[in-house]
């Protein structure tokens, strides 16, 4: 997995790009402003992954973002914050970003995210998805205690949960587990109902939190 991380602040950057280049697979490249990451997209990609600070310079609100996901063969990014507001990240969301990264995560969960969004996936901050769900509708389901999600899940549903927190595939699950894909795909839509989310990535996120993954 290549990465180009685009972030001004040289020490956080520093640390980042340390950490993911210690990960198995991931190939790393920085930059340390909007135009210097149009650069390196145009002329030393391809990249997996973009991950593009939203307040650094450059920027300039989301019009940075905008020439960046308008190049010719644009790659996937990803924006990250530690302030943007709710309504700069469902702007960023509908022009297309992959996904959003708070800059508070944990590591081990940023990494998760990373992969998952490799794959194709979207993704968003958990509590993010269920404070807009929760606006919107009163009573919206939100995960229960870790206890009692536990002992909720059958072991057969452990064990896709886990599979998911990994980013195995439908189709992998099914081969390991020796069962058919449309029975693993059965038991993924259960345990959204269960975790109350939308997706896989949101799904492995709670699991994680929860330390079900």
């Amino acid at each position: 997995m290549r990465l180009l991380i685009a972030y001004d602040h040289e020490l956080l950057r520093d640390t980042l790009g340390s950490f993911l280049q210690q990960q198995d697979g991931i190939e790393i490249m920085s930059a340390a402003d909007s135009a210097e990451a149009e650069d390196l997209v145009a002329t030393a990609g391809p990249f997996d992954l973009v991950l593009l600070d939203y307040g650094m310079p450059g920027m300039d609100a989301l019009r940075g973002l905008r020439r960046i996901l308008e190049l010719p063969d644009a790659p996937p990014v990803v924006l990250m914050s530690g302030f943007a507001p709710r309504e700069i990240v469902e702007t960023a969301l509908q022009m297309g970003v992959r996904g959003f990264l708070h800059k508070s995560m944990p590591a081990a969960s940023l990494l998760n995210a990373l992969r998952f969004m490799a794959l194709g996936e979207r993704y968003i901050p958990v509590d993010f998805v269920f404070d807009a769900v929760g606006a919107e509708v009163p009573h919206a389901p939100r995960p229960s205690s870790s206890s009692a999600l536990a002992a909720s899940l059958t072991p057969r549903e452990k064990q896709v949960l886990v599979a998911l927190c990994r980013g195995c595939t439908n189709k992998e699950i099914a081969r390991d587990m020796g069962l058919s894909e449309p029975t693993i795909k059965l038991h993924v839509k259960t345990l959204y109902r269960r975790l109350g989310v939308s997706n896989r990535t949101q799904a492995a996120m709670v699991a994680q939190a929860k330390g079900l993954g």
